[in-house]
């Protein structure tokens, strides 16, 4: 999935080394961007005071949206590099199409993995004859150095682990929780999971202490060590914890994010993540030149051109 800002800023980690202390626990709240021809998403990653959750460094809600009598979903080809992005469905169908030939219909439960590594090009839409209902996230995940070059490449994994603990399911994006661990690529210790739990549920779920973790609520209102937290919000929390406490008085589903701190420092602009301006300024170039992400057959739709760069040169700034 894509920025589509038109005039999208330049966002910088500072990394572990020099993010200071922070807060252990922040709420961050989504602005919402029109995403496509016609879609709106909640973006919760980048946000004001905390661009990164581990190597998480994207993060985009989506719905629940009735799109039964609309075209749904339409994001034209448009490029990506020095990263992965993970699609999760809780309601719906999306197909993939990337620059590699795959074409892929993402279904709940299931996981679509793009590792844009030194650069791919992909389109999404809602395919014909989809159902009503759309509703996901879409997440990023930054490239360590040695990986950021990489070959393209696409996963697509129709089954994943599930942890199941009474009142609790989770089911492990990528990572691993409680012994359940996913076949999908990491380049980064890093933790995705859906967890659903029942009204009433009382659990505790191990956490990794050199890890922060984030809380996204996607249904219902949960509440996370005594913090009642709802759709629309991000609860991020600093290392040092081994047990999460969640609670629920209804039913409800949320995305558990996780990783070690990233140490390196990133630029992000647009759809791009690298280590300095003069990358970004190359890397877009290559793109409004032609040929060299590949091309994405099938999509009805012109490719999407990159936002003009703003004017000077993107440097490294501190972190809010």
């Amino acid at each position: 999935m894509s920025n589509l800002d038109a005039k999208p800023k330049l966002t910088v980690s500072p990394g572990a080394t020099d993010a200071g202390a922070g807060d252990q626990v922040q709420l961050l709240s989504g602005r919402r961007v029109l995403l496509g021809e016609s879609s709106e998403v909640r973006r919760l990653l980048p946000n004001l005071g905390r661009r990164m959750v581990g190597a998480w460094c994207f993060l985009d809600s989506y719905g629940p949206d009735d799109i039964e009598a609309t075209a749904g979903m339409r994001v034209g080809p448009h490029p990506h590099c020095g990263l992965q992005t993970v699609s999760w469905l809780l309601d719906g169908e999306v197909l993939h199409r990337d620059s590699l030939g795959s074409e892929q219909v993402l279904r709940p439960g299931q996981l679509g993995l793009m590792t844009a590594g030194r650069g791919i090009s992909h389109a999404e839409e809602s395919p014909p004859g989809h159902p009503p209902i759309l509703h996901g996230a879409q997440l990023w995940v930054a490239l360590p150095d040695e990986a950021r070059f990489a070959p393209p490449s696409f996963e697509f994994h129709p089954s994943l682990p599930v942890l199941e603990d009474g009142a609790l399911g989770a089911r492990v994006l990528i990572g691993e929780l409680g012994g359940a661990r996913s076949p999908a690529s990491a380049f980064s210790p890093l933790l995705g999971a859906d967890v659903s739990l029942s009204a009433e549920a009382r659990v505790e779920l191990p956490l990794e202490a050199d890890f922060e973790h984030a809380v996204l609520p996607m249904s219902g209102t949960v509440g996370v060590d005594g913090l009642a937290v709802s759709p629309g919000v991000l609860l991020y929390l600093g290392p040092g914890r081994t047990r999460l406490s969640l609670r629920a008085d209804e039913s409800c589903r949320l995305l558990l994010l996780g990783g070690t701190p990233f140490e390196q420092r990133i630029v992000m602009w647009w759809n791009f993540v690298a280590r300095s301006g003069e990358e970004i300024a190359a890397v877009r170039e290559e793109w409004m030149g032609g040929g060299a992400f590949g091309e994405v057959h099938g999509y009805d739709g012109a490719p999407i051109p990159a936002p003009e760069l703003p004017p000077g040169t993107l440097k490294a700034r501190g972190r809010s």
